[in-house]
């Protein structure tokens, strides 16, 4: 026997006909016309090389051979329907999957907390797993699942298996500490040129954006610190005269620690800050659920300036306004 030569519908057939006993019965619920059933038992017959039914006055009698097979066809047709027809379910108050997503160190600060309430409301037994890896690595971590969505700047993210979805503008501000000799209660641009800088140098991060403005505008500052990373930043500025320019959710979280906002003096493009999955995702019902989840938190409503009283306007893709 060669199963390439047997349909599925056969089968279909063969199981009904065994149940019911009545080929016009079985081709009404199949919806086939009476000769497709007809033509279908013929095929059954010379496929298995048995008569499998005879007609009797009391209805379609299986022969021993069709009664030797008809358990494992009606579990073939079990499996085929409850393993590969029917859709996973994903029931979030049930489930205990850890689901990981990648960011920034300032997109910890951001994201995690409205996503790990929601996640705690709605899914309890779940767990979130945020990891760090190169942007070079990241399309094909989100291939493999071993990344369910990346959160953030990622501009290189990109390929033609990559899905965005915007979530929102953040601006940058600058920083400085309170009690700074000569920037007290505003930042002019010749104060802003006069001042020693700290830079942090992130190749592919949302920095990249401040440093090409830097550049187009020809601005010359004293850079006297160059750090990889954002997070010794502020208690570096509270400890110092130097200034730094970083996304405004750094200087809110750490304003506290004595440091002063301020608009930077001069027109900057804010980062766009996005939602990343791979298409092979797509229709896997926990990610779907996720990425809806962490969508309805974050589209439209940056959590940071949501809770910073006197926030800027921003207008026409740069922050405008001089007070925060």
């Amino acid at each position: 026997m060669d199963i390439r030569r047997l349909d599925l519908n056969l089968l279909l057939l063969l199981d009904g006909l065994y149940r019911e006993q009545n080929l016009s019965a079985v081709a009404r619920r199949l919806q086939f016309s009476q000769p497709a059933a007809s033509a279908g038992l013929r095929k059954l017959r010379v496929f298995f090389g048995d008569q499998l039914f005879f007609s009797t006055g009391r209805g379609m009698r299986p022969t021993p051979f069709a009664d030797s097979i008809i358990e494992s066809v009606s579990s073939a047709l079990a499996i085929i329907n409850e393993g590969i027809l029917r859709k996973p379910l994903f029931v979030p108050n049930s489930t205990d999957r850890v689901f990981t997503v990648t960011t920034t160190d300032i997109g910890v600060m951001i994201f995690l907390p409205p996503i790990l309430r929601r996640l705690q409301s709605e899914a309890p037994h779940a767990n979130l797993n945020c990891v760090a890896c190169a942007h070079g690595e990241m399309e094909h971590l989100l291939e493999t699942g071993e990344i369910d969505l990346a959160i953030g700047y990622f501009p290189d993210l990109e390929g033609p298996n990559i899905v965005t979805e915007k979530l929102f503008d953040h601006p940058f501000t600058c920083i400085v500490r309170d009690n700074h000799p000569t920037i007290l209660d505003s930042l002019s641009l010749d104060q802003f040129l006069a001042a020693d800088h700290l830079v942090v140098s992130q190749q592919g991060r949302s920095q990249e954006i401040f440093e090409r403005r830097i550049r187009e505008l020809r601005i010359q500052r004293r850079v006297l610190l160059k750090l990889p990373h954002f997070m010794s930043v502020p208690q570096l500025i509270a400890q110092s005269d130097m200034i730094a320019t970083v996304p405004y959710s750094l200087g809110v979280w750490y304003a506290n620690i004595g440091l002063k906002l301020f608009p930077p003096p001069m027109q900057i493009p804010l980062i766009e800050l996005n939602l990343h999955w791979h298409k092979r995702t797509f229709n896997d019902p926990a990610v779907r659920w996720l990425r809806s989840m962490v969508a309805e938190e974050l589209r439209g409503r940056d959590p940071v300036l949501a809770t910073s009283a006197g926030y800027a306007n921003t207008r026409r893709g740069v922050l405008s306004s001089p007070n925060f």
